[in-house]
């Protein structure tokens, strides 16, 4: 079975905001509120998915999710099962007494979105005027109060050439991480316009030049898988850029990740309607271990030009924007610019290939302590590193470098800690 490191739980349709991009289609209250699961149906399916992988991150993300009253209830009975969980919000609603009693609840973090650091342009983007200086202040409220947060731009024609005061601003503000989201058109985005095939190749070339030059920022393309295809062509020497994109900065839709929807409904990412079941007709570990959707996604060989590119360990394209296309499941990704060369397959960064490499008994030790969710990927990021310094041993001063690079040497917050 494939161990489950990321799920989503959209707990809400509702929000009071109103943006253009949604892929719920979120709505106002109290329409949206009907046929939610309940915080007694949100606690079981928690405990029936600490079963299918260790230290799992779960995403608490609506419409908008601080609009649930029972939030910081869930937020407390998923960190009581081991599991990190986070928030996806606007910001608009993290105010200093709300954010104080999820920090008590046990919220490791929140992802909150910025779409333009034009107050106006970003207004109309959510559709509310004021929502800008609301999240400004909602972010400044988590720094404040020491919760780690990141941020989600979702780029568009409307605000990529701010790209790089986006990219500027995160890491002035304290965020540990930038999600850059590139849009799948679905919901209410697909009627929103999206970036040309070239540009988003561009953008993703300019993502990988910007995270060389901010190390302790992390800086992550979403729903682009493409990153390690254009990090690897950037940087072919690079071990870390062999990592592949199931481990890493990839599409891991089905395989380690997936998301369940106000109503039970249980898809392979939430740009994919297909449901493989609904957790109030079945238990969800079954859902994720029997699933045929599930299984197609695990198993099944890539078709079109994503079958035949060697890349394809390492990328695999984007499985809901072939099927946005009108195409299968496993067709080519429609929104990449690159045609296969009929070169090698490119293999990725495997057990075979750092074989030779040791961890010492202190290394191992602290690397034990790092939340599930994330481990194999450090573990992966380490042994990268190590490689690429032509050293044999993984030590804890390769891993305090590395935790330097990335959080400016102040490590994440532990579950539980």
């Amino acid at each position: 079975m494939s161990a489950l490191r990321l799920l989503a739980l959209n707990l809400t349709r509702s929000c009071n905001l109103s943006c253009a991009h949604c892929y719920l289609d979120a709505e106002s209250l109290p329409r949206a509120t009907r046929g939610e699961l309940t915080t007694t149906e949100v606690r079981d399916l928690l405990d029936d998915a600490a079963a299918c992988g260790d230290g799992m991150m779960v995403v608490l993300t609506g419409g908008e999710p601080l609009l649930r009253r029972d939030l910081e209830e869930i937020v407390s009975h998923g960190t009581r099962l081991g599991m990190a969980m986070v928030v996806g919000s606007n910001g608009t609603m993290l105010t200093a007494r709300r954010v104080t009693s999820l920090k008590r609840a046990g919220l490791l973090g929140a992802g909150i979105s910025v779409d333009s650091l034009d107050a106006e342009k970003h207004d109309r983007f959510r559709g509310k005027k004021g929502s800008w200086s609301r999240t400004m202040a909602g972010i400044e409220e988590c720094r404040r109060q020491g919760l780690s947060f990141q941020l989600h731009f979702s780029v568009t024609d409307m605000n990529v050439d701010e790209m790089p005061a986006i990219i500027d601003f995160a890491a002035e503000s304290g965020a540990r991480v930038l999600n850059v989201f590139f849009l799948v058109c679905t919901g209410r985005g697909s009627r929103f316009t999206d970036l040309s095939a070239r540009r988003y190749e561009n953008v993703l070339a300019q993502l990988v030049d910007a995270q060389a030059a901010h190390p302790g920022l992390i800086i992550r393309p979403r729903c682009a898988p493409q990153f390690k295809r254009v990090a690897l062509q950037r940087r072919p020497d690079a071990p870390i850029n062999r990592i592949s994109g199931r481990d890493s900065d990839g599409c891991i839709a089905g395989t380690h990740y997936c998301r369940v929807t106000p109503g039970g409904a249980v898809t392979a990412c939430p740009y994919l309607d297909d449901e493989a079941g609904n957790i109030r007709s079945e238990s969800f570990a079954d859902i994720w271990k029997t699933s045929p959707l599930f299984a197609r996604l695990r198993h099944d060989r890539l078709g079109g030009a994503c079958g035949s590119c060697e890349f394809r360990k390492l990328c695999g394209g984007c499985r809901a924007r072939a099927v946005t296309a009108g195409a299968d499941l496993m067709d080519e990704d429609p929104f990449c610019a690159y045609r296969p060369s009929g070169g090698a397959v490119i293999e990725p960064l495997d057990d075979v290939a750092t074989s030779g490499l040791r961890w010492t008994r202190e290394a191992e030790t602290r690397i034990s302590k790092v939340p599930g969710f994330l481990r194999q990927m450090v573990r992966k990021r380490a042994e990268a590193y190590v490689l690429e310094l032509g050293e044999e041993a993984v030590t804890t001063v390769h891993l305090d470098a590395l935790t330097a690079r990335r959080f400016g040497g102040a490590a994440p917050r532990r579950p539980g800690s």
